[in-house]
């Protein structure tokens, strides 16, 4: 069991339970086969810090295919957060992880530009034709057990993604449908 803030500065706030267990999952851009340079995540003989949790070192890997599946790491037992001696492994990175074993899987909705172009509808005359057809994309993710009693319109930051809200309709008791309200970095390239 780790432990996580609700809220990174106010910790007032308390802290929330994160179960860890023998198998995790974590981002696919957490991981390089051959990293580039400036690449803190994990890479085969890199150790990093599991945010809120252990250091783990990189052993191996799995494929099928093209596609990395599995990351085999070992966990140093003295670097749990918050412990006494936790901070004696330096690592440049940390990443973001739910334990498989109490993961559930969610919907999340990300939206982007409603229009594909900043002026809409100039160059034909019809609004319609600059439409982003990737406006609103809903992907399947998996997050930690506290978070499935979120209340309609209660607001979370999932970190390094944006700022999220429980939708007030489609949100059920361990449930809950997630609407992303702002991005971490916007991504609009100016001229």
């Amino acid at each position: 069991e780790c432990f996580a803030p609700n809220h990174p500065q106010k910790p007032d706030w308390g802290k929330r339970s994160v179960p860890m267990s023998g198998e995790l999952w974590i981002e696919r851009e957490d991981f390089m086969e051959a990293p580039t340079k400036g690449y803190f995540r994990l890479y085969p003989g890199n150790q990093v810090r599991l945010k809120y949790g252990f250091v783990v070192r990189c052993t191996g890997y799995q494929k099928e295919g093209d596609r990395v599946t599995e990351v085999h790491c070992e966990y140093l037992p003295e670097t749990k957060s918050g412990t006494p001696g936790a901070d004696a492994v330096k690592v440049k990175g940390n990443i973001h992880w739910v334990c498989a074993k109490s993961a559930y899987a969610t919907d999340i909705r990300l939206y982007d530009r409603l229009f594909k172009v900043p002026n809409p509808g100039k160059a034909t005359g019809n609004l319609l034709d600059d439409v982003n057809p990737h406006a609103k994309t809903v992907v399947r993710s998996y997050v930690e057990p506290s978070i499935l009693e979120a209340k309609p319109e209660e607001v979370f930051q999932f970190e390094r993604h944006g700022y999220f809200v429980a939708d007030r309709k489609d949100s059920k008791p361990v449930q809950p449908v997630f609407n992303r309200a702002v991005t971490m970095k916007d991504s609009w390239a100016r001229p």
